[in-house]
């Protein structure tokens, strides 16, 4: 069955949604169509940088809190709340959180792959219980 399946009609509230811990100072929890991906990040200021690119895909950077300067090749970009940056595929990029904490949504399109295991709470709409990760409780 496909996501999409599963999410039509359906209203969800990121607040319900469960998060990650993806390292210290950053969670994060995603949305994803079969087409489309949200991942709503929640970055600490002193966070670890840790540059890096994608092939595959396109990264749509959107801030919704804070501040940080949003590096590409090496660039710095000042970015505060409502800002939008689109990444090409394959720039270097890292974020550095200057205040925060920052809530910063990245779009992907089409959906990484990499991130599938951010949208098994799909499995549990309907339930009447708590969205999981992996099915777990």
């Amino acid at each position: 069955m496909s996501l999409n399946e599963s999410l039509y009609s359906e209203v969800v509230s990121f607040d319900d949604i469960p998060l990650e811990v993806a390292r210290p100072g950053i969670t994060r929890k995603a949305y994803a169509t079969d087409e489309v991906m949200i991942v709503w990040n929640t970055v600490e200021k002193g966070l670890e940088l840790r540059p890096h690119s994608h092939e595959d895909f396109d990264q749509l950077v959107f801030i919704l809190e804070g501040e940080a300067d949003y590096y590409v090749d090496g660039v710095a970009h000042r970015m505060g709340p409502h800002d939008l940056m689109l990444v090409e595929r394959g720039k270097e990029h890292y974020i550095d959180v200057t205040s925060g904490p920052c809530v910063n949504i990245d779009i992907f399109v089409p959906p990484r792959a990499d991130y599938a295991h951010l949208t098994s709470w799909v499995a549990n709409l309907g339930a009447k219980e708590p969205l999981t990760l992996g099915g777990q409780r």
